[in-house]
């Protein structure tokens, strides 16, 4: 019988350019299994412990340490090599209490920063979806494929503060102007500045945003989509 599950290998060469590995060194690499994030929003959990955190030298290693329960991914564990991780995603590493977020920054779109273990449990996610399903009940889609029934009035690019595992709001960002935000892609990924005005989008232009960068405020128009609220007067949790 034919192979239908579509291959688990990607050439190196072919890999996001944000990977940090090794270009030349084999012709291989893991790839992302299908789940929340597109092949190049994310990493797989095995490169990421491998050539991004050192944590393991070879991928076989990589697995060990996975199949000993060992790795958390939003306080849940993971036991894949090619779990795709991404955008404010926990990696937390149970034996030496080490915990990361994967925020973007300089540049990148995704980069491991440590955080503390009060930050755990908690995590930012941009509404990416709102529908009315039966019993006239809303339901809420998350850019990380988390969905949420809740009775909250979120607006579709508004982000909220979650615990994890359990997926509860503990606090509603609106993405309004003044508010903090950051930028989650393109050349200016991981900046962070205010919501300076959102201009309404037109048949042949998307909705946009004004943004103005903390670092040097330099202001620059963007695309709604790569912009992602943090904050009201601060970041809400570390991002940077």
């Amino acid at each position: 019988m034919a192979n239908k599950g579509g291959s688990n290998r990607t050439k190196r060469q072919m890999a996001p350019a944000f990977w940090a590995i090794p270009r030349k060194s084999s012709q291989f690499v893991v790839t992302i299994k299908p789940g929340p994030y597109p092949k190049d929003q994310a990493y797989p959990l095995g490169i990421l412990l491998r050539d991004i955190l050192k944590v393991s030298n070879t991928m076989q290693e990589s697995k060990l340490i996975l199949n000993s329960h060992k790795i958390k991914v939003d306080g849940v564990i993971r036991r894949k090599e090619n779990f795709g991780v991404g955008l404010m995603d926990v990696v937390e590493l149970v034996d030496s209490k080490e915990y990361y977020r994967l925020v973007p920054k300089n540049s990148r779109l995704l980069a491991p920063i440590p955080i503390d273990e009060s930050e755990k449990n908690v995590k930012l996610v941009k509404v990416k979806s709102k529908h009315l399903i039966k019993g006239k009940k809303l339901q809420y889609g998350f850019h990380d494929g988390k969905t949420l029934i809740d009775e909250g009035n979120y607006s579709v690019g508004d982000s909220c503060l979650i615990e994890l595992p359990e997926v509860k709001v503990l606090k509603h960002i609106k993405f309004s102007e003044g508010n903090k935000a950051i930028i989650i892609d393109g050349d200016n990924a991981g900046r962070i500045g205010n919501i300076d005005e959102i201009k309404t989008g037109t048949f042949s232009l998307p909705k946009r945003v004004l943004f103005t960068s903390d670092e040097d405020q330099k202001t620059v128009e963007l695309p709604f989509d790569i912009v992602m609220s943090i904050g009201e007067e601060k970041s809400e949790i570390k991002v940077k």
